[in-house]
């Protein structure tokens, strides 16, 4: 199985849904805990009308969402264990990225969303750039 990552950062949102529609992607999830953005078009409810105009669905999974120095600890939740496999299901039958603020996933939460992801045996593309 293959799952993507990205983060939104600063891009334009021309450029996010370039990269989105590159990889072919059906599905964002959205695993910010609060999603809400100094950029208008990053706001829940914008990016989410943004993306339903491109035909990518959003979802927002506030359970996988950032816990500052604690997040190891909350992956051992039920709350997020429940999220997780409810995003490895999403996954499973549409093309999907999850998706945080942070362009690099190794500065984030996701990487231990992907780490976990990785240990149950799932292919996972970081999106960064055209180019990666």
């Amino acid at each position: 199985m293959e799952i993507f990552s990205i983060g939104h950062s600063n891009r334009s949102i021309e450029e996010f849904i370039s990269l989105l529609k590159r990889y072919g992607i059906e599905v964002v999830v959205d695993v910010r805990r609060f999603p809400t953005s100094k950029i208008e078009w990053y706001k829940k409810e914008n990016l989410k009308k943004l993306l339903k105009q491109n035909e990518i669905e959003y979802i927002h999974m506030e359970s996988l969402g950032g816990f500052r120095g604690g997040y190891e600890k909350w992956m051992l939740s039920e709350e997020w264990e429940n999220a997780y496999e409810k995003l490895k299901e999403i996954a499973s039958g549409k093309r999907t990225a999850f998706m945080c603020s942070e362009k690099f996933p190794f500065r984030c939460h996701r990487r231990y969303i992907a780490k976990k992801l990785s240990s149950d045996g799932w292919k996972i593309i970081h999106i960064i750039n055209e180019e990666e």
